[in-house]
């Protein structure tokens, strides 16, 4: 039986922020398997986000080991963001 999906406790506040600028924002995290926590769309445009808490000291926010090789297979971009302001920086392609 998987254990329960954590959610970091910014993730409420980055899904509201990406909503608030036109994304559609689908939740992830309770896949699995290292799948990222988000699905955001705008412009016809796809993103997937992993959520880590900046708040945390470092060591706390690494991504798992599922996680490393999810987004090792994945062949498409897969971005970690810690605050509302990455998360929209990566939106509007301000990389």
């Amino acid at each position: 039986m998987r254990r329960a999906a954590k959610v970091d406790a910014n993730q409420t506040e980055i899904v509201k922020a990406l909503r608030q600028i036109g994304c559609t924002v689908e939740h992830l995290h309770s896949v699995g398997r290292g799948c990222p926590d988000l699905l955001c769309g705008k412009n016809g445009i796809n993103y997937l986000l992993e959520v880590k808490d900046g708040q945390k000291v470092k060591s706390q926010r690494k991504l798992t080991s599922d996680q490393v090789v999810w987004h090792q297979s994945w062949r498409g971009r897969v971005y970690v963001v810690e605050s509302v302001e990455q998360a929209i920086t990566i939106i509007q392609g301000k990389l």
